[in-house]
């Protein structure tokens, strides 16, 4: 969980210092084209994400979950450092948007791998009737990182004069990245390895996975739209949007979005620990319905000129989008087959936060602009909500069946082959779906 807080904070940092990026590495436009242009940068560093979930979940399903984790974090860090260090278009010129396209990528690979793989690591390690819970703390980790960035840039915001963040206080954040590298690798060097068993002659998991259980992915990827959609406009793209529409400072709206981030947390634990209880679509369903029908009056909040009724709209979309976030994992874990778990989610989740979250802020920021209504994007959430309560529907509960390929099934499964070895009696030899 510590580990996926370090590198949410390495990814979001970008979006929180959208307007002075633009500023830096595109100075001769209007500052319209500046935030498309920006936020052009920050989708690519989405789209990429599938890539990186089929690359570290291949390494996690067939080498271990820990060894992905390392890979990703590891590949986190260097990118992040560097953005830090990039000189703008004044040094570098038209090179200098294109170095940071190339970095943005390799961010968006090391982080396509390191959410779903260490939201199978914390389900399959998690005892009976807490997987809700447990599970949710990957999520947890995510937004405790977007706070940490977000308070980071805050701090910044308020202890720096402006002009000097806007032109060089902004690489702060990302020069601190060169820590995520070392406290990842201390923190996650010690956990216990584990590699799913696999049946002999057994397909690579991509290819299995794309063959077999296609269907499936696609329904993960549905479920995950909310979040995928909601949590980039409602989080990020506001951020930026309080600062062009609002006339907000920097500060003002890194501090409004720092304080409704901290009402995340609370109903993400509220959310999951209530999975755990009464179900995972119960859960996921009634708060998709609360995200459709709150998304007008969010949003009207959260363009109104006072900061107090920003805050009230923030911290209202809190409420419904830390409950579902912290909900999904749990629910898409359970739902895979333990050999192919760590692509499959990977995939269906990666493909959707890609597609749909990474083109959310640059979605809005043109609807807007065209429809001259900053509430048009009200729409973009109602629409993911919408998808996600229908595609919840379609999974089986599974919140009273044992998980296949738990670790303690898995010791209990080594230590009979060994004590069977031991006896000279052959140990059992599980077939089809068992042995899988």
């Amino acid at each position: 969980m510590i580990g996926n807080v370090l590198e949410w904070y390495d990814f979001a940092i970008y979006g929180f210092f959208a307007v002075a990026i633009g500023r830096q590495f595109f100075p001769n436009e209007s500052p319209f084209a500046q935030l498309l242009a920006t936020f052009g940068i920050f989708a690519i560093g989405y789209l990429v994400r599938p890539l990186g979930g089929i690359v570290v979940g291949h390494i996690s399903d067939h080498f271990g979950r820990r060894t992905a984790l390392i890979v990703a974090i590891a590949a986190m860090a260097v990118p992040t450092f560097l953005i830090g260090l990039l000189p703008g278009y004044g040094m570098l010129g038209v090179m200098a948007p294109i170095a940071l396209t190339v970095l943005r990528a390799m961010q968006g690979l090391a982080l396509g791998g390191e959410y779903p793989s260490s939201m199978v690591f914390l389900v399959e390690h998690a005892p009976n009737g807490r997987r809700g819970l447990v599970g949710g703390f990957a999520a947890l980790g995510a937004v405790i990182g977007l706070l940490l960035g977000s308070a980071t840039g805050a701090l910044l915001a308020i202890t720096m004069p402006a002009d000097a963040l806007q032109s060089w206080g902004w690489r702060i954040p990302f020069l601190l990245g060169v820590f995520v590298g070392i406290a990842g690798h201390l923190l996650r060097r010690h956990i216990e390895e584990t590699v799913p068993a696999r049946v002999a002659g057994a397909r690579p998991a991509l290819l299995e996975t794309l063959r077999d259980h296609w269907r499936l992915v696609v329904r993960i990827g549905a479920a995950t739209t909310l979040t995928a959609v909601g949590f980039q406009l409602l989080f990020v793209y506001l951020v930026t949007a309080m600062q062009i529409d609002n006339g907000f400072t920097p500060a003002e709206a890194l501090t409004i979005n720092s304080a409704s981030m901290l009402v995340l947390l609370p109903s993400m634990l509220l959310g999951a620990r209530l999975s755990d209880r009464f179900g995972r679509k119960p859960i996921l369903m009634a708060a998709a319905l609360f995200a459709f029908a709150a998304a007008w009056p969010t949003f009207w909040l959260l363009h109104q000129p006072n900061p107090y009724l920003v805050l009230a709209g923030q911290m209202g979309a809190a409420v419904f989008m830390g409950i579902f976030n912290a909900t999904l994992p749990a629910l898409i874990v359970e739902a895979v087959p333990a050999h192919i778990r760590c692509t499959a989610v990977a995939l269906g989740f990666n493909v959707s936060i890609g597609v749909f979250g990474g083109l959310a802020p640059f979605t809005a920021t043109l609807l807007a602009e065209r429809t001259h209504s900053y509430l048009t994007p009200a729409f973009l959430v109602m629409g993911a909500a919408a998808v996600a309560f229908m595609a919840v529907r379609s999974f089986r509960e599974t919140v009273h069946e044992p998980l296949e390929g738990r670790l303690d099934a898995l010791r209990q499964a080594v230590s009979e082959g060994l004590a069977a070895t031991r006896d000279g009696t052959p140990a059992h030899q599980p077939t089809g779906r068992q042995a899988a």
